[in-house]
């Protein structure tokens, strides 16, 4: 799964990195991002590329109470293009989640240690999402769910799920906007798993635990 992570570059990297023309409304870096929260993330609008902010936890559009957002943060790569939550959006709102790195505690004997895991040689990076716009009682939300697939090897002793980082190479094609079929998004999607990219992670304390820290103690390595 993916609950929690980062992204402490500045707005003109992100820019840059991503080929955004227009400055990022709002922009503000985090060290500890969680579900409920405004993430950044990416989408083409049929004219250019975005960035904007969504709410983490997905609502999907037909949902009578915005709750059902906080079981959502998360959909399964392997099923989502069977689930009424996600299958249509698979074939037509697809967006990039921008991270720079990402939280998974690993479970020990007598305790649940967290760790800061990042690309080994790209700074900044993308999670594949899917985001959806829900309106309900004059109330309007524009929410995302980061996909998710099994571990990797790497990842396989920390957690038996990931979040799927795409390669730079498949960004784009992610989020082109023409229409892409459930069964091609799947195909997709399954075929990530062949692209290999080096993962690195450290040990950092159980302060990152609660949402409200938000500052550089969350990724400070824990000595041991």
């Amino acid at each position: 799964m993916c609950g929690r992570y980062t992204l402490l570059a500045d707005e003109l990297e992100i820019l840059e990195e991503f080929g955004i023309e227009r400055a990022i409304e709002g922009f503000h870096p985090s060290y500890n991002i969680a579900p409920g929260q405004d993430v950044l993330a990416i989408i083409h609008d049929g004219k250019a590329k975005r960035a904007g902010y969504l709410r983490w936890g997905l609502v999907p559009s037909w949902a009578q109470d915005e709750k059902i957002g906080y079981k959502m943060i998360n959909a399964r790569s392997e099923s989502a293009h069977e689930k009424p939550s996600f299958k249509n959006l698979i074939s037509r709102k697809r967006c990039l989640i921008v991270a720079d790195s990402f939280y998974e505690w690993q479970r020990t004997e007598d305790q649940k240690q967290p760790k800061r895991i990042h690309l080994a040689e790209r700074k900044l990076f993308a999670f594949a999402g899917l985001w959806d716009k829900w309106h309900h009682n004059d109330k309007t939300l524009f929410t995302c769910t980061i996909l998710t697939r099994e571990a990797n090897p790497f990842m396989q002793n920390i957690h038996h799920r990931m979040p799927i980082i795409l390669p730079k190479e498949k960004e784009e094609e992610w989020i082109k906007p023409e229409h892409m079929e459930t069964g091609e998004a799947h195909e997709f999607l399954a075929g990530l798993v062949e692209h290999t990219q080096e993962l690195t992670a450290y040990n950092v304390s159980n302060y990152v635990n609660a949402a409200k820290n938000n500052d550089e103690s969350c990724i400070t390595p824990l000595v041991d």
